[in-house]
């Protein structure tokens, strides 16, 4: 099962933060959206939530940024195996760009994306799996990972020489 939440502001647009939404799921039913009111507004901040039946339009477009190991470490970031969760920017999400939010404050606003099921993370390892990672393997939560303030380990040092160990055979 996929959650999707976002809070509005009492001086949001609702339908855009929606329209927002439903560029990555637009099976995405929100159960109540807040009226849009003349200003000065009597409105009071909100979330709205639904749910969505996958995460492939989400997924394609992360395979076509080629973020794939930025998300498998933001994706996995606050997992506990059968459940994980991550924010994207509204703001880049209306533009049909991914770009996931690591720390409060996002200028736009956030998408919450909670994602439920068995072995979420391996899951996730295997909808972010690409070429690079025969020479290069990654795992939820690996030494190579982000940190959780979402500065990059690095792999390489001021020189190009690699930082990581790889197993030669």
């Amino acid at each position: 099962m996929i959650r999707i939440s976002s809070i509005v502001q009492p001086f949001e647009d609702a339908e855009k933060i929606m329209k927002s939404i439903k560029i990555f799921f637009p099976d995405c039913e929100i159960n109540k959206l807040p009226e849009k009111g003349q200003f000065p507004t009597k409105n009071i901040e909100c979330t709205i939530h639904g749910t969505s039946s996958n995460l492939d339009i989400l997924l394609n477009q992360i395979r076509i940024q080629r973020i794939l190991d930025t998300a498998l470490d933001v994706m996995t970031l606050n997992s506990d195996n059968d459940s994980t969760y991550f924010y994207i920017s509204r703001q880049a999400a209306i533009s049909g760009k991914v770009s996931f939010v690591v720390d409060e404050g996002t200028l736009g606003g956030m998408i919450k994306i909670d994602i439920f099921g068995e072995d979420v993370d391996i899951w996730l390892e295997q909808q972010t799996w690409h070429e690079g990672r025969n020479e290069f393997p990654r795992f939820s939560g690996d030494e190579l990972a982000m940190k959780r303030d979402g500065e990059p380990t690095e792999w390489f040092d001021r020189r190009g020489n690699p930082t990581i160990n790889i197993d030669e055979d």
